[in-house]
């Protein structure tokens, strides 16, 4: 997004925070009501259109947005939808993703006041590893044929009683409706999301062998002095990771290139 999008997002991100840091707002609720007015606008065009036009007055959008949702969805969800199409959009498309984007924060604000904000990023990581190691299970997941129902039975059968309820649904909605996102790009969009939910960065590390806690929290505290943020780390095991360690984060990855900046951690870790 750029430029007027993106601040009406940010906008809107804050309006999000102050709903859900109230105790009468249910967020999984939330979550589900914003899913469901993605999806409506996703599949009207003409109605995105009306409620992006620039030349429409703000508050008759609002007053449409209330009009046709107000009966369907809680007060909170129409209020922010409304909310929503009374800022300024750089194009229609944008207004969709936003609100995509707000279901999931909204998911994983109620993971965080449950207490399992952690687990749902640990198992949206080890998920995107399980379908990265097995093609025909992406092929399953992805198969443009498969209906939306058979791709949320088989994330069913699979997640069902072995994740948190959180990362379930997060996962459905990104398999049963991509929105043209790859698979891969849509976990790593919620693994970043979960992270920003704890002021954190998202580390990807891999190691020739599992790290012990000790090693865990230190190499976390190296990171996170390194970056100046808190940091989350994924972790995974490959006995032919180069050096023993490889480390990223973003776009930056660190190892024999710039191991000098982990040497002290290194140290520790080993010792």
């Amino acid at each position: 997004m750029n430029g007027a999008s993106r601040e009406a997002l940010a906008a809107a991100r804050e309006r999000l925070d102050a709903l859900t840091d109230s105790t009468s707002v249910n967020a999984a609720q939330l979550a589900d009501e914003l899913a469901a007015v993605t999806a409506l606008l996703d599949r009207e065009a003409g109605l995105r259109r009306v409620l992006t036009d620039p030349a429409q007055p703000a508050e008759a959008k609002a007053e449409l947005v209330q009009r046709l949702i107000g009966g369907q969805v809680s007060g909170p969800t129409a209020d922010l939808v409304a909310g929503l199409a009374r800022s300024r959009w750089s194009q229609p498309r944008d207004l969709v993703d936003a609100l995509e984007e707000l279901a999931d924060i909204a998911d994983l604000t109620a993971a965080e006041k449950d207490g399992t904000l952690d687990d749902v990023e640990d198992e949206l990581f080890r998920f995107g590893r399980i379908v990265a190691s097995d093609t025909a299970l992406r092929a399953a997941l992805t198969d443009r044929a498969a209906s939306a129902s058979a791709k949320a039975e088989l994330l069913r059968r699979l997640l069902g009683g072995r994740a948190k309820p959180v990362t379930e649904r997060l996962v459905t909605r990104l398999v049963t409706a991509p929105r043209g996102r790859s698979l891969e790009a849509g976990l790593e969009s919620l693994s970043k999301l979960a992270a920003e939910r704890r002021d954190r960065l998202v580390a990807t590390v891999t190691s020739a062998v599992p790290l012990s806690d000790a090693q865990k929290r230190r190499l976390g505290d190296a990171l996170a002095k390194l970056y100046g943020r808190r940091m989350h780390l994924n972790l995974d095991v490959d006995p032919d990771v180069v050096g023993g360690l490889r480390v990223q984060v973003g776009d930056e990855v660190i190892n024999g290139a710039i191991a000098d900046r982990l040497e002290d951690a290194g140290r520790r870790m080993a010792s």
